[in-house]
């Protein structure tokens, strides 16, 4: 699909509203394809342009962990070479929404080796620019972009940094914009990771070694604990019904697909106007679903 470039300025609904916060903001963004809200977790992962092996597995393995843990995220990065691609690429992967924030006008892409990386970023996600159609890859345009990159994120991670690079440049926008700021370590003697290794040092940047170190500082709820909280809420309101739809309610969560209120009334041997006069109290708590057919749902 062809997706039109579309233009938004500052006072716009669809402005990022993280970024509106920061100072230096672009009176306006570029933007192409399917830009999600980011509502949600929103993470920008960003390093080198020359990661060893175990840089780009443990993108790759942020990206999955993340998404198996959160709802609602999104990853964000600039479209080079190295790390930032690792990250799109992760995300395209696991089904993850992804921008990408481009040094250029958003009618070319450099590098053009990711040409299939945008169109598949765009479906999902999009792309994204201060600067007009027609506009080149200027180098002085790759260090500015990158406030864009830390603005729109509520956590910035660099997987790995050389001493200089233009990641550090990023974490500076991140450190200043008041984001979380996330490093992997490495060994002294690693190159990619000397830059990531000084901002820990300094205390710039925290030290994380997966996604639960990210997870726990973020203070972010995962799927699970939102469940669970979901579970004990559950639970409190059981404990305030009659036991007889105590027994109604527990008989139909151990029915994913839902029971047909004629069989329930023959396992809970109670009498036909009884229980449908549970089921109707229960729906009205929004305990339980009534389907089409007779059938009743327990809601999860």
């Amino acid at each position: 699909m062809d997706f039109p470039i579309r233009v938004w300025k500052q006072d716009d609904e669809a402005y990022p509203y993280r970024l509106k916060e920061c100072y230096g903001k672009p009176e306006q963004l570029f933007v192409k394809g399917n830009i999600p809200s980011m509502e949600g977790h929103v993470v920008a992962i960003v390093g080198t342009r020359q990661p060893t092996e175990r840089g780009k597995e443990l993108t790759e393995t942020l990206v999955r962990d993340l998404h198996e843990r959160l709802d609602r995220l999104t990853i964000v990065s600039g479209g080079a070479y190295g790390i930032d691609i690792a990250a799109h690429r992760a995300a395209i992967k696991y089904g993850v929404p992804t921008i990408m924030v481009l040094a250029h006008g958003l009618d070319r892409m450099y590098p053009y080796q990711h040409i299939n990386d945008a169109k598949a970023a765009m479906e999902n996600g999009g792309l994204m620019s201060e600067y007009p159609e027609g506009t080149e890859p200027f180098a002085a345009n790759f260090l500015q972009r990158n406030r864009i990159i830390a603005g729109l994120a509520d956590a910035v991670v660099i997987v790995e940094s050389k001493e200089k690079g233009g990641s550090l440049c990023t974490a500076r926008y991140a450190f200043d914009y008041d984001r979380g700021l996330f490093a992997f370590p490495g060994r002294p003697t690693d190159v990619t990771s000397l830059g990531c290794n000084a901002l820990i040092r300094k205390n710039y940047a925290r030290l994380i070694d997966n996604a639960d170190d990210l997870i726990k500082a973020m203070e972010w709820k995962t799927k699970q604990s939102a469940a669970e909280g979901i579970q004990m809420q559950l639970i409190g309101l059981m404990d305030d019904l009659p036991l007889r739809q105590q027994v109604l309610l527990q008989t139909l969560q151990e029915a994913e697909e839902g029971l047909h209120i004629n069989l329930l009334v023959a396992e809970l041997r109670q009498p036909y106007a009884e229980v449908s006069s549970d089921l109707t109290e229960l729906e009205l708590q929004g305990l339980v679903r009534a389907l089409p057919g007779g059938i009743y749902r327990f809601v999860r």
